[in-house]
C-alpha cells in the first residue's frame, strides 16, 4: 500500500509520531476490500479506518475497526456477496 507519511500528533497514543496518511480515496484501499465490497461499504471502510488509525495509531487495529463498521451495515448473502442489510 502506498500512502503519504507525515509527522503529527497521535491523540490515541498522546505522542508525536510518523503517521501514514489515511486513505484519501477508495481506490487506495487494499485489494481485499476493493474486490469484495460494494462502493458504499468501501466508503464506510475508508472512513472507519481513517478514524481508528488516527485514534489508536495501530494499523492492524484500524483494519479490524473498519471491517466491524462494514459488518454493521452490510452482510454476505447466500452467494457470498456483500449486500446492504435490511432496515
Amino acid at each position: 500500500m502506498v500512502r503519504d507519511t507525515t509527522f503529527r500528533w497521535s491523540s490515541g497514543l498522546s505522542m508525536w509520531r510518523y503517521w501514514d496518511m489515511p486513505y484519501k480515496q477508495i481506490t487506495q484501499l487494499p485489494d481485499s476490500v476493493k474486490n469484495n465490497l460494494p462502493k458504499g461499504a468501501q466508503e464506510i471502510y475508508k472512513e472507519a479506518f481513517n478514524s481508528a488509525e488516527d485514534q489508536y495509531g495501530e494499523e492492524d487495529r484500524a483494519h479490524r475497526v473498519a471491517w466491524s463498521a462494514v459488518e454493521n451495515k452490510y452482510e454476505k448473502n447466500e452467494k457470498g456477496n456483500w449486500v446492504k442489510k435490511d432496515g
